[in-house]
């Protein structure tokens, strides 16, 4: 006899007692999350290891000056880190999305998840393809509050070549994510690991509703045209599916992604920003050169998103399939 059906027969039965039943459900429920968990900091340090070099070019290019500009394309970028830092130039700031992952993670696919159950169970047990993109976007709001501050840091590190290259004379006041934390708590308390905060929640909510909509919306079709079950997709068919995700991802949203990236490189102390709010940095931001101003850093962007994005999901997708086969 199944444990569903067991369970089944107590809950009906009025003399059963209620405790084991809902410690039963509390481990299932727990022991899920942890899967989930499991599965979403493995990709995630999967996709850290292969985009964060990328992201590195992106973020130095997406913020340099305009009037003094350091780099003037994504291979001059590649060329200039690796000669004044090494290869491990292209890895600055690696140290806040590797130890953020689980937190971050377990935040972004555990809400995920949750998410998909709530329009379930709203929509009676199953899930429209609409639903998909809903839980995207509610996923993307949660997941903001865990990757602001990652992002923030990251950021901050990753920028410090481009102000020392800028101003001969310039001091770095951390050069560490440690330090940094340090220097932000000190001068902004809880609060200041969250710069920018508005702008990661203005990219968040419609990029994952694309990414992570998509990506279950191509599997499914992939897997219809291929006659097979979505768990049953070959690498292939996760790989494209999480690389084409990720591409609609960035290319929804990132004019939204540099300002983003503008108001967390901008200084930590409040009284020394540039930019006030997000409507002041994008204002500001097309005053120096128009549309195009919003697409620095595109190329390295795209060019992380199949390979980084299709290696997560694959990479959650399988570890997550052969947890619950446990």
């Amino acid at each position: 006899m199944s444990t569903q059906a067991s369970e089944s027969q107590v809950l009906n039965r009025s003399d059963a007692p209620a405790g084991p039943v809902a410690t039963s459900g509390t481990n299932s429920a727990l022991v899920k999350t942890f899967k989930d968990v499991l599965a979403g900091t493995t990709g995630g340090i999967a996709v850290t290891l292969v985009g964060h070099p990328f992201d590195t070019l992106k973020v130095r290019l997406q913020t340099q000056p305009a009037d003094k500009p350091i780099y003037n394309g994504v291979v001059d970028c590649l060329k200039k880190t690796l000669k004044w830092e090494g290869p491990t130039g292209l890895y600055k700031g690696v140290t806040s999305p590797l130890a953020g992952q689980m937190l971050f993670r377990a935040t972004l696919f555990g809400a995920y998840g949750k998410a998909k159950e709530y329009l379930q169970t709203k929509n009676g047990g199953s899930l429209s393809v609409s639903d998909y993109y809903k839980a995207g976007a509610m996923t993307g709001f949660a997941a903001a509050f865990t990757e602001g501050p990652i992002d923030f840091y990251k950021s901050q590190i990753q920028v410090q070549i481009v102000r020392s290259k800028v101003d001969p004379n310039y001091k770095p006041a951390y050069t560490t994510v440690a330090e940094c934390v340090k220097q932000t708590l000190k001068n902004s308390g809880v609060r200041g690991p969250f710069q920018g905060l508005g702008a990661t929640l203005a990219r968040n909510i419609p990029a994952n509703a694309i990414y992570l909509g998509s990506f279950e919306v191509l599997k499914m079709n992939l897997a219809e045209k291929l006659g097979t079950t979505v768990k049953d997709l070959p690498a292939w068919g996760i790989l494209s599916a999480g690389g084409i995700g990720g591409t609609l991802y960035w290319l929804a949203i990132f004019p939204v992604d540099v300002v983003k990236s503008a108001m967390m490189t901008d200084s930590i102390v409040r009284s020394e920003r540039r930019y006030s709010n997000m409507l002041d940095c994008a204002t500001q931001l097309y005053k120096e050169g128009g549309i195009t101003r919003f697409y620095r850093g595109f190329s390295p962007c795209l060019l992380r998103a199949v390979p980084a994005n299709g290696v997560m999901l694959f990479t959650v997708d399988k570890v997550g399939t052969m947890l619950k086969e446990m």
